[in-house]
């Protein structure tokens, strides 16, 4: 859905968010590189994608959904550059300098570990501004774009609770980090505050690394064992690594999985998978990249932070299958009492 840009409704967000993972890296099959001169005028975005890529069915799929639109409503060109495991600081500051040197403008960086990187980069290009999702660093020329995960998380817990037939859900996280403890968070107090007695497990890839990102085989691997163990409900919070944690979800009757960032339910790779998904915590990572391209073309320089909050359909939960059609009202009553301030969610475990 879209929504107007919100840069003059800016709010300061306070959230303390640390790994989550980017990188140096190739440009994407859409890359025009070759064709731009170091002339210092824009030859349009530069986006560059958390580990996992474009074609991770979840959180950079979404950022690219939002450039994609620009392209195509706002006649843009943007150049996507894909990251790789294990990279450093300086990997992604040689990035984002690169970029900016090249004329891109906005720069946005796909992920908070890009934050460190372009709070640095900004000072040397302040005529151009640059985009962080899921990080908030200071800046005259940074716009952060952070979402509330906690909200949506809390009604994947609400949908799991009342979907689960043993009692027993999951939450497999990729890293554990405090961004993806929000998504840990709002899921397990959603479950608590709908069913306290419905049980829930909590796993992660790996404690600091950024391949629970992008390591499907070890997501399978944890599901595997926690579908062994009696639960039927898993919502995995780890980009590109979610892939197998679904497919394990797949192979077992009357299991489900929970997506996340992307609808994945309508997600092209995981469409053999679609009648085990079901529903997907949503991030407005398009939203919220479209909107600051849009800014930028009309003039704008925003900076600042902005929190996409479930209030303003920033996080939300998907209804494509129909497989929550019949707790809709549970849904949508416990989105009233988010949005009205009944229920505050925790945004750490």
């Amino acid at each position: 859905m879209r929504r107007v840009s919100r840069f003059a409704a800016t709010v300061a967000a306070t959230a303390a968010l640390a790994l989550a993972a980017t990188a140096c890296g190739e440009s994407s099959t859409e890359s025009n590189q070759n064709d731009n001169e170091t002339n210092g005028s824009s030859h349009g975005v530069g986006i560059a994608f958390d580990v996992g890529g474009r074609n991770d069915h979840s959180f950079n799929e979404a950022a690219a959904r939002g450039g994609d639109q620009a392209e195509e409503e706002l006649g843009v060109h943007v150049e996507y550059q894909t990251a790789r495991n294990g990279e450093t600081d300086a990997d992604r500051i040689q990035r984002l300098t690169s970029l900016a040197q090249e004329g891109y403008d906005p720069v946005i960086g796909v992920g908070f570990l890009y934050g460190n990187a372009i709070a640095e980069v900004a000072q040397d290009f302040p005529d151009t501004t640059f985009g962080v999702v899921d990080s908030a660093p200071e800046g005259d020329n940074v716009y952060g774009m952070v979402f509330a995960e906690h909200e949506g998380s809390y009604l994947a817990g609400v949908a799991a609770a009342l979907k689960t037939e043993s009692g027993q859900v999951g939450f497999i996280g990729g890293v554990q980090n405090p961004l993806i403890q929000k998504f840990e968070a709002g899921f397990v107090q959603g479950v608590e505050d709908t069913d306290p007695d419905v049980e829930v497990e909590v796993n992660y890839l790996y404690r600091d690394d950024d391949r629970g990102f992008s390591d499907p085989a070890r997501a399978a691997e944890q599901a595997n064992g926690m579908l062994e163990r009696g639960v039927d409900v898993i919502y995995t919070a780890a980009g590109s690594s979610g892939q197998g944690s679904i497919e394990e979800v797949a192979a077992v009757e009357g299991a489900w999985a929970i997506g996340v960032d992307s609808d994945q339910y309508q997600q092209p790779g995981l469409a053999e998978f679609q009648d085990s998904i079901l529903t997907s915590m949503v991030k407005g990572v398009d939203v919220a990249v479209y909107d600051l391209i849009e800014a930028v073309v009309n003039g704008e320089s925003p900076s600042g932070v902005h929190e996409y909050t479930l209030a303003e359909e920033g996080v939300a939960l998907a209804t494509s299958g129909g497989f929550i059609d019949d707790i809709q009202p549970e849904i949508e009553e416990a989105t009233r009492r988010i949005v009205d301030g009944e229920v505050t969610v925790n945004d750490t475990p």
